[in-house]
């Protein structure tokens, strides 16, 4: 089986080359193969550049300005030709050694969509407005969408790529995670738990998500529970991004 791991990153010249070396070293479940998809979103601290050198290991798609997380993950699920997608943040937070743990149970038909729970595994640095945060929109989740889950924004989230393909995403910044478990739980699947890893990164080292962020993913949530399902379709480039795609 193909793994298309997407990485979306905006500004992370500092962390990106350790990224991508524990990417390429991480474990996968038995006989399957990576495909890494780097989307670009308007980089301007050199991390563009620096994505030349990676040229013949990954995929790469550059955007022209920043459009923001959601729009880059879209992107990427556009390109990949895996059978199973995975995300990676461009940073160390999370440990790309769990990759085994969670796309396990896909490979062994065990489950569609798996998410790493880093409530279930070790968490180290998470500050306390951001635990309640995360605890607020996963009682709003299991409440509105009927499941048990205990972490959904997690950023460790694996799909059977037909998974992704039946359902429209809209999103283009942080607004990804709520709209996808919306309509991941809106056409049926069961989310699967595993533990995982997590080392929390401040502003100053380069944290780009905000407070604003949780009222949207909250009104997210909201707004899939009750607004009808759209047909998936071929989304036009003006509703992702206005992007240019090339080798690094």
């Amino acid at each position: 089986m193909k793994i298309s791991i997407i990485i979306p990153v905006y500004n992370e010249v500092n962390v990106l080359p350790m990224v991508l070396d524990r990417v390429m070293k991480a474990p996968l479940p038995a006989r399957c193969q990576k495909e890494i998809i780097i989307v670009d979103d308007g980089s301007t601290d050199g991390t563009t550049e620096l994505l030349s050198r990676y040229k013949d290991l990954v995929m790469v798609h550059h955007s022209v300005e920043n459009f923001g997380k959601g729009a880059a993950i879209r992107i990427g699920i556009r390109k990949a030709t895996g059978d199973i997608v995975l995300i990676q943040d461009g940073d160390l937070e999370y440990d790309p050694n769990d990759y085994l743990a969670v796309l396990q149970p896909i490979v062994d038909g065990q489950a569609s969509v798996v998410y790493g729970s880093r409530f279930q595994g070790k968490l180290e640095g998470m500050k306390f407005a951001n635990w309640l945060a995360n605890k607020i929109l996963t009682l709003t989740t299991n409440i509105l969408y009927g499941c048990r889950i205990t972490d959904e924004a997690t950023a460790y989230k694996a799909f059977r790529i037909d998974v992704l393909r039946a359902m429209r995403l809209r999103c283009l910044r942080f607004e990804f995670c709520p709209e996808v478990t919306a309509k991941v739980r809106r056409l049926g699947h069961h989310i699967h738990e595993v533990p995982i890893r997590y080392n929390a990164r401040g502003i100053l080292e380069g944290k780009k998500i905000r407070w604003q962020d949780g009222f949207h993913a909250m009104y997210t949530l909201l707004k899939y529970r009750f607004t009808p399902m759209e047909q998936p379709s071929p989304e036009p480039a003006r509703n992702v991004a206005q992007e240019s795609s090339s080798p690094a």
